[in-house]
């Protein structure tokens, strides 16, 4: 078995992988943890020419998409923009903004051997090119996730500005908005990542299960999501205190016109008393 190549992007949030089946007359209805393998004839169809047995492209519903002994760019341009005839939100012009690169490598060993650019292992298993994607097509994702997170981070910091500077008053237009940033970061993360999913080969083979584990501990995938979740938690906590603050400035407010209409009130009553009003 000749050694492999994987090319991961992510490129949107969401993919909808039941529509590219449709299209490529694959009959079977996918779930969120099931990636799309497209190879053979459809994967030739799709570029327009011949593909080795070896190539393939799985396609994750998360937004990710890993191709396996691909190398042309041309390739990648093809692909991405077949798929963006599914999903219009797909970014091609950015498609090179989160992505990586490994490489399988077979050779007699005794032990597997992990770096951050490849794996050694002393022969093939079937199950290698579905779970070496799977783990760096969550990473390429969670990189996506980190990023978008630091943006709601710069958000709030100017925020936290105007507070500083005495500007206390924030819209609940603003407030909404931001919070449901921070509500579809963690759900991006949690729900279409699933980070704490296993492929379902895991559950019924010990050894992939073994070496998914150690691919996951190597990309500190669980590390990582606890980090964006604890980051995630701080936000929320944050926002709180900005509606609290916004609340409590809202209820002064009213207050205070409330004591003014009541002065002013008795103002009225005493003016008329003293007969200067009729």
């Amino acid at each position: 078995m000749k050694d492999m190549t994987f090319k991961a992007f992510a490129v949107t949030n969401e993919i909808d992988l039941n529509k590219i089946a449709v299209h490529c007359g694959i009959p079977k209805k996918f779930t969120w943890e099931q990636p799309l393998i497209l190879k053979g004839s459809v994967l030739s169809t799709i570029f327009g020419k011949k593909i080795e047995d070896s190539q393939m492209v799985l396609v994750f519903s998360f937004g990710s998409i890993v191709f396996i002994n691909l190398s042309h760019p041309e390739e990648f341009l093809t692909f991405l923009k077949y798929i963006h005839t599914f999903e219009p939100d797909l970014d091609i012009k950015n498609k090179d903004r989160y992505t990586d690169d490994y490489s399988l490598h077979i050779q007699k060993t005794e032990a597997l051997q992990l770096t951050d650019e490849y794996v050694v292992v002393p022969e093939f298993e079937d199950y290698y090119p579905e779970l070496i994607s799977t783990v760096i097509a969550k990473s390429v994702a969670l990189e996506k996730t980190e990023e978008q997170l630091g943006k709601i981070h710069d958000k709030l910091e100017t925020m936290i500005d105007r507070l500083e500077r005495g500007k206390l008053r924030i819209g609940n237009k603003e407030l909404a908005r931001t919070t449901a940033k921070i509500v579809r970061h963690e759900y991006n993360t949690l729900a279409y990542i699933m980070i704490l999913d296993k492929p379902d080969i895991t559950w019924t083979s010990s050894t992939a299960n073994d070496f998914y584990d150690q691919m996951t501990e190597f990309f500190e995938l669980n590390d990582r999501y606890k980090i964006l979740k604890s980051k995630t938690d701080i936000l929320y906590n944050i926002m709180d205190g900005f509606s609290t603050i916004s609340h409590s400035i809202r209820g002064l407010f009213v207050e205070w016109i409330i004591v003014i209409l009541i002065a002013f009130e008795i103002g009225l009553t005493i003016l008329q008393i003293l007969g200067w009003l009729p």
